[in-house]
């Protein structure tokens, strides 16, 4: 076999003594970096230790809701109310007066509506929203707005199904062309509210809002044994999970803390079936007021003040209020802020 001649086209590039040096070095901060991290203990920065196991834990992902609040309609009231007619017309009335249904909401938009359905209790108790202005508020929303999508959603403290049942909320939602969305254990997800007290991280109903643009809450007025009152903004305490009977404890803290975890595009209150006392779960009929009035606005704490005085009739404001106001989340003075559409 012939001897294979040598390649003298090749040339070796001699190694510098400063080179050497340098990868050398840069081996060595490779080196130690990595025996620092398998080493160093777990609490240290950059440590990739794991004695006490939490590190190896899956972490609960975390979001933050969108503010879903439109701009105000020049020369609208932060508050509508309406009085005469049949409950569509009252409805009508309100909203219009805080600027009108086709503002807030615009075609194919997918718009969640947050009735309160908490208890397994039929709507003539006042304890759950009235199905009937819930239904024609969807039909609002579908046929004069041409929203793409209503969906109906709560987390009430009942069994669920039962609740939406009995209250008449499932089948006013469906009859209207709602979609209603029920909990479950893989519904809820951390949200965070950055300046909250007591829910800065907590589970929240989250399935639902996937893909939505606007909120409306719609919520009864009733009693309340432990904040006096029950109205717009107490109603997003159904989107909460997780253990959230322990906020009894400090009611007007967790209230304030709603105010801030939901910036919705419309609230409604409504003041055909006002549970006067036995709050909030209700029991008998003769508790209930036909006040007449169906209140639609932008501002809810002004909306809970003017409920509070005038369809409670009570005087001294909830506490809660005074602690959402001084949050940013609006202004008990309602004075100057109201329209009525006769």
């Amino acid at each position: 076999m012939p001897k294979r001649k040598p390649n003298t086209d090749y040339r070796a590039t001699p190694v510098r003594r400063r080179e050497l040096l340098r990868t050398a070095a840069a081996a060595g901060v490779v080196a130690a970096g990595a025996g620092y991290a398998s080493f160093a203990p777990e609490h240290w920065p950059l440590s990739l230790r794991d004695d006490s196991g939490l590190r190896s834990m899956p972490q609960p992902s975390v979001f933050r809701l969108q503010d879903f609040r439109v701009a105000p309609k020049a020369g609208a009231a932060a508050v509508g109310l309406g009085r005469t007619g049949d409950d569509m017309t009252r409805l009508r009335k309100a909203i219009d007066a805080a600027g009108g249904i086709t503002h807030y909401i615009k075609p194919n938009d997918v718009v969640l509506i947050k009735p309160n359905v908490a208890f397994d209790r039929s709507p003539i108790i006042g304890a759950t929203s009235n199905p009937e202005i819930l239904e024609h508020l969807i039909q609002l929303i579908l046929v004069d707005c041409r929203a793409a999508e209503v969906r109906v959603a709560d987390n009430p403290i009942e069994s669920p199904a039962d609740c939406f049942e009995k209250s008449g909320i499932r089948l006013a939602s469906e009859r209207a062309g709602a979609r209603i969305y029920l909990p479950d254990g893989n519904a809820f997800e951390n949200l965070n509210t950055p300046g909250a007290t007591l829910i800065e991280s907590w589970p929240f109903f989250k399935r639902p809002f996937q893909g939505v643009d606007k909120v409306i809450g719609i919520a009864p007025v009733k009693d309340h044994n432990l904040c006096h009152a029950s109205m717009s903004i107490k109603n997003w305490y159904g989107l909460l999970g997780g253990r959230r009977n322990q906020f009894h404890q400090d009611i007007h803290e967790i209230i304030a803390d709603l105010s801030m975890m939901i910036k919705p595009t419309l609230s409604i209150l409504d003041g055909t079936h006002v549970l006067m006392e036995n709050g909030p779960t209700g029991g008998d009929p003769s508790n209930v007021k036909n006040a007449g009035v169906i209140m639609a606005g932008t501002d809810a704490v002004a909306m809970d003040a003017w409920a509070y005085e005038h369809l409670l009739e009570r005087s001294g404001l909830p506490e809660y209020l005074a602690r959402a106001q001084s949050r940013g989340s609006g202004d008990v003075n309602y004075k100057d802020r109201i329209r009525e559409i006769v």
